[in-house]
């Protein structure tokens, strides 16, 4: 088992890992939209979040040797189910063919008051 941790990512926020690698399986903790280098959250609706926090994945992913191509499952963590349409509108561009199984939840609150919250499992090569 070996932890991922890059300074182009947020810095984890509790006691777990920005991702651990286990084999050629990587699990990559939820990324709420922080930047990295500021420590705040990005302004704007849920699609600037959704952005921010596929950015901080893909930061992530990089980290490991890894793409959004490598991607087998996320799942997206919702304040309001209402915003689903423009998550999903920022999402499916990073995923043109193939796009990874995937679950959605409306959930009652995020950490520091976010509107989305992603995580991810990748195969590695």
């Amino acid at each position: 088992m070996e932890a991922i941790l890059t300074e182009n990512a947020p810095k984890p926020i509790g006691p777990y890992s920005q991702a651990i690698r286990v084999g050629r399986t990587l699990y990559c903790s939820g990324q709420i939209p922080l930047d990295a280098k500021s420590g705040e959250i990005v302004s704007g609706d849920v699609s600037a979040q959704t952005l921010k926090v596929m950015e901080n994945l893909g930061e992530v992913l990089k980290a490991a040797g890894a793409g959004f191509g490598q991607i087998v499952k996320t799942t997206i963590f919702l304040k309001n189910m209402g915003d689903f349409p423009k998550v999903n509108e920022v999402y499916g561009k990073y995923f043109q063919s193939t796009p990874p199984a995937r679950a959605t939840v409306e959930v009652a609150r995020l950490p520091k008051d976010v509107l989305v919250e992603i995580d991810c499992i990748a195969e590695l090569s």
